[in-house]
């Protein structure tokens, strides 16, 4: 069984404080802020390696993020993935889902349609949950997202899926695409050993011009949605100073609400 896992790397949650957004390009500026493997991608990999470990399997994980985020990709590697694919080219930034699922779509048939693909359920950054579907769509794979649980059975794949209710059991055809559910599972920590294995595992790197891709829907430009206007609100405030003994500067607050249209109950 072959499995391709997408991972993203995302802003560290404990420095979202340092984020901005280019008013040109209206884009996170990611540079320099620090990253971390997006969570239920995280539950994804460990889904795929359990997998691995029960049925044999060659996991693989793929990304599309700058190249600074590659140590992200080796720390797959550490966990027990056995190779990574990094999408990098100036050409994709500005991606939306829409672009970023059709680059990934098209990364894969460069690679290698698989048997399964899984994917978190959304990103901790956008949150849309776009990605895993439209990807299945790209590739007119049979797709199922919220998933908690999976079994592969030869061609077939027993998955069991989240609702508000409960949860509902289906069996799917593979090649599919799963989008697991975040806390489905316990990702496995990172050991000594792994991290000394993913040192001799492959990372390649595929920039614009090593897909067969239609430049008018990758990046910036062939992203259907496209941000507005950008308004940062003013958080600075009129203030007053109140001198005076403690009733004197109350009856001056009720003056000045009084002024403020604000009728007062005395």
């Amino acid at each position: 069984m072959n499995i391709i896992v997408c991972v993203k790397p995302v802003p560290d949650p404990d420095k979202y404080n340092l984020l901005t957004i280019d008013p040109q390009t209206k884009r996170l500026v990611r540079e320099g802020i620090p990253t971390v493997i997006n969570p239920s991608d995280k539950n994804a990999l460990e889904e795929a390696l359990r997998l691995k470990d029960l049925y044999g399997a060659k996991v693989s994980v793929i990304s599309m993020t700058p190249l600074f985020s590659v140590d992200k990709i080796k720390q797959c590697l550490a966990m027990g993935a056995d190779e990574g694919f990094v999408i990098s080219d100036r050409a994709f930034g500005g991606a939306d889902t829409f672009s970023t699922s059709y680059t990934l779509m098209k990364a894969i048939e460069e690679i290698g349609t698989p048997d399964l693909i899984l994917a978190g359920n959304e990103s901790a950054d956008g949150a849309t949950s776009h990605v895993p579907v439209q990807l299945a769509e790209w590739m007119s794979l049979p797709h199922i997202t919220n998933v908690t649980v999976t079994e592969a059975f030869e061609t077939k794949l027993h998955v069991r899926k989240k609702t508000e209710e409960g949860s509902v059991d289906y069996e799917i055809d593979l090649p599919a695409v799963i989008a697991v559910e975040r806390n489905s599972n316990q990702p496995r920590m990172i050991t000594a050993k792994g991290m000394v294995s993913a040192r001799s595992k492959p990372i390649r790197v595929f920039a614009k011009d090593d897909l067969d891709v239609d430049e008018s829907l990758i990046g910036l430009c062939g992203s259907p949605t496209q941000p507005g206007e950008l308004i940062v609100p003013n958080l600075k405030r009129a203030s007053q100073e109140l001198k005076g003994e403690p009733e004197e500067i109350a009856a001056q607050i009720i003056t000045l609400i009084k002024k403020s249209g604000v009728a007062v109950a005395v």
